[in-house]
């Protein structure tokens, strides 16, 4: 029998490239998301051939209104490895609707994991969470770092996060996180900056580009995040921490720079320089030592090839994309 695995949160960029590297590795899998499946240029699972997404079946449920139709579902399925993608996301727009963020995040989270706990088939949990729970860092910083969040988005992740650390504890509940650097690649929602840096220079419009882009990220692939997040799922030991991150750090500006001459661009003609958001972190430095060694895991692509693959999807699958909004569209 092959190996079975939930994910929730399928719709989403990571979930959705995750789900297509399950699909690749021959597992079979559930996805959960609040909404009908999106368009398919943005859920790469979809591109396989149809013979390997037969192994894949969907279901629509919202944690925060459908668990009891969502936990029946997964009792049916009854899988190995469940990797949790769902929350609300985004940075600038928590601090609108604060408790938005903590409703899902966290208090829609904890009702979910106290009815996962105690589903005996379980054997691995992977809680996907963010570097931002760290606030601003110096320097690269490891799995213990403290928590330091500067925004309502990284409060609340937080919180979940110490919340399962309670039923690990408590419970020996079989979670295991992630946090990963800034990731990008084919199928990223259009309001991130590699993807709306592509659309702006293919359609002549401004990009804005918030307090001149000198925050300093590192890039990973999603490949990458994904192939380490099945092998977490698989043979982790529970209650660790993984740091997904390349060693190249970057800053914003200078990976707008390199679109643009990857794509023959003026750089001053594509940008329009505009203020920061509230409580953005100047830099994310992670140490990712611990991935290397224990999960026998290295990242594959480099920046510059994973940016040509995106301009790729861009440019092949453009009639859909050039369809679809370019701005964040907030769900509560």
């Amino acid at each position: 029998m092959k190996e079975k695995i939930a994910v929730i949160g399928s719709n989403s960029f990571s979930g959705a490239t995750f789900i297509r590297h399950c699909l690749k590795q021959e597992l079979e899998v559930i996805g959960f998301s609040r909404s009908a499946e999106i368009a398919n240029c943005f859920l790469p699972y979809k591109w396989l051939h149809a013979d390997a997404q037969r192994d894949f079946h969907f279901v629509q449920a919202d944690l925060n209104h459908d668990l009891d139709g969502l936990m029946k579902e997964l009792e049916c399925f009854q899988p190995a490895y469940l990797v949790n993608f769902a929350a609300q996301g985004m940075v600038a727009q928590s601090w609108l609707f604060p408790e938005h963020w903590y409703q899902t995040n966290v208090l829609a989270n904890v009702r979910f994991h106290d009815r996962l706990r105690k589903c005996g088939w379980l054997c691995k949990y992977v809680h996907v969470s963010t570097p931002e729970v760290y606030g601003n860092t110096s320097g690269l910083i490891d799995e213990h770092a403290p928590f330091n969040p500067s925004t309502p988005y990284a409060a609340s992740r937080a919180a979940c996060d110490l919340h399962l650390r309670t039923f690990f504890t408590r419970y020996n509940f079989p979670v295991s996180w992630t946090r990963a650097a800034n990731v990008y690649g084919p199928g990223q929602q259009l309001y991130r900056i590699i993807p709306r840096t592509i659309l702006a220079i293919k359609s002549g419009q401004k990009l804005k580009l918030q307090g001149g882009g000198h925050s300093i990220r590192s890039f990973i692939h999603i490949g990458d995040v994904a192939d380490a997040t099945l092998r977490i799922a698989r043979i982790a030991p529970p209650g660790e921490t993984y740091h997904l991150s390349t060693s190249r750090n970057i800053s914003i500006r200078e990976v707008v720079e390199l679109i643009c001459n990857m794509m023959h661009a003026d750089f001053d003609t594509v940008v329009e320089v505009t203020e920061d958001r509230p409580g953005k972190d100047a830099a994310y430095l992670l140490n990712s030592a611990k991935a290397r060694s224990t999960l026998d895991w290295s990242d594959t692509v480099t920046l510059e090839a994973g940016i040509v693959e995106t301009i790729r999807w861009v440019e092949e699958q453009y009639s859909e994309i050039s369809l679809q909004p370019i701005d964040y569209v907030h769900k509560p």
